[in-house]
């Protein structure tokens, strides 16, 4: 039996409201969970710590107080057994209102609104076809690989000239502050890279023009956000020895470059082999981009309104995925829009297209998956679980159960039953070439660097539609067209 009931009333613009009620035995559960919790700190006479049992908890620190904290364990697991309950997909984050403090015995009751996945009607889906372009491997993408084999292969040379911008020089240096040394302002036989950017703003610049064996003074300004504070905004000056001048050169492009860069017979076949591994590389593009083209042909299709609201709220859902990523990598939300150089409204409302995108390719998946009675088999699931699995050291049907007895199966058969939809939406596709498809108006993926690139994207389909409705009921505009233009 659930440990949430719940009640559900749709609201305007994809919105819906979740009244929920926890059981009482729930909810006594959770009280005493929480009465553990704190019994871990509390010192009382006659029991060890960690040990006084729950009733004396409630005595000392009163019920409501200890509900309060099995509310604030609990609401989390609760809200997701409330979702679950009333069977709804949820876009956004909700507004949630718990109700009183209820008596021993009683339920906790909580409502809340929240955006949910908008449904669609189906348009015609017996045909669909879509633009695919041809794998290929463009003599600039080969010669491009050639030039990246070559950089990996350059040496670096000693040269009897001044250096340049690009040179590497081989230096000593010892700085100083006020006249004194400074630590971490030394250094011997360091390569640095002029041009690079590596030292301190200024540093290489004063270099370019050095030659070998000449001694230099080099003077710089810590920036003010230095990373070590102590030098931040500081005056220091450098006595720096130029041992040695290096130019870094590249290999000529021929049959021993090919031999000696690649195991190749010759440079003529080390660009077929770079050709073949490229197309093979696009091929697996060209999948990808007619899988999502499929898609998003099914979504145009489909009668499906997507709210500003709810386009803005899953804008945000894909904000909060990327900064939880990025904090993995030591990213923090605070330096993530400063490097951005936006505001986090800015950002939202930069990913609203691509919001509004997902959620109509979503509802029309889903309204595809109940058109063709889609129901996912035992088998399909643990076909699903297995890489999962083999990740956790476990086996699939070991994996499935944890799901099942964490009210995690229907999520899981949502997302296969979704996988297997658009796996047939692919098989009975029918590929078109990307000029037909053009000269169609069918939907295709360009190939970046193409003048057209706007034909996998459906919302522009639309928004150009839209702008050439409007034009055409413009009374303003003449009749020669002159202010219809269209231009991207």
């Amino acid at each position: 039996m659930s440990t949430v009931t719940t009640t559900v009333t749709e609201l305007p613009e994809s919105r819906v409201k979740v009244e929920a009620e926890v059981t009482p035995k729930a909810v006594e559960q959770a009280l005493l969970d929480a009465a553990k919790v704190l019994s871990r700190d509390l010192r009382v006479p006659g029991f060890r710590k960690g040990k006084v049992p729950p009733p004396v908890v409630l005595r000392r620190y009163g019920r409501e107080a200890v509900l309060d904290e099995a509310l604030r364990r609990s609401i989390g697991d609760w809200l997701a057994a409330a979702v679950d309950d009333a069977g709804i997909a949820t876009v956004g984050e909700p507004h949630l209102h718990i109700g009183e403090t209820p008596k021993a015995g009683d339920p906790i009751t909580f409502d809340f609104e929240i955006g949910v996945r908008p449904v669609a009607t189906l348009g015609d889906v017996s045909t669909l076809e879509v633009g695919r372009r041809e794998p290929r491997a463009d003599e600039s993408r080969v010669d491009a690989e050639l030039e990246q084999l070559r950089e990996r292969q350059a040496k670096l040379e000693s040269v009897d000239r001044a250096a340049a911008e690009g040179d590497t020089v081989l230096i000593s240096f010892v700085g100083r502050i006020d006249g004194e040394e400074f630590e971490g302002g030394s250094g011997r036989d360091q390569l640095i890279e002029l041009g690079s950017g590596r030292l301190i703003p200024g540093f290489e610049d004063q270099l370019q023009g050095a030659v070998k064996d000449e001694e230099r003074e080099v003077r710089v300004t810590f920036p003010d956000d230095y990373g070590a504070e102590h030098l931040q905004g500081k005056e220091a000056v450098f006595a720096v020895t130029v041992h040695d001048v290096q130019e870094r050169r590249l290999p000529e492009l021929d049959d021993a470059f090919a031999e000696e860069a690649a195991g190749a017979d010759s440079l003529a076949e080390l660009r077929e082999e770079i050709a073949e591994r490229l197309k093979e590389q696009d091929e697996a593009a060209v999948e990808r981009e007619f899988r999502e083209a499929v898609i998003d042909t099914l979504a145009l299709r489909a009668e499906v309104e997507i709210p500003d609201s709810l386009a803005e709220a899953r804008a945000g859902e894909l904000l909060e995925r990327t900064l939880h990523q990025l904090s993995h990598q030591g990213i923090s939300r605070e330096l993530y829009f400063q490097i951005s150089g936006k505001s986090e409204a800015e950002v939202i409302a930069e990913a609203r297209p691509e919001a509004a995108r997902s959620l109509r390719r979503e509802a029309a998946v889903t309204a595809f998956v109940a058109a063709e009675g889609i129901e996912p088999a035992e088998g399909d699931l643990l076909d699903a679980l297995t890489g999962p699995a083999a990740q956790q050291g476990t086996t699939p049907e070991k994996l499935l159960k944890r799901l099942d007895k964490q009210g995690h199966r229907d999520e899981l058969v949502a997302d296969v039953a979704e996988q297997q939809a658009i796996e047939r939406l692919v098989e009975r596709a029918t590929a078109v070439p990307v000029e037909d498809a053009k000269a169609r108006g069918l939907l295709w993926t360009p190939v970046p660097g193409d003048e057209e690139d706007t034909g996998g994207r459906p919302w522009v389909a639309e928004e150009r539609a839209a702008a050439k409705a409007a034009e055409e009921a413009s009374p303003e505009t003449s009749a020669d067209g002159d202010a219809g233009d269209d231009e991207d």
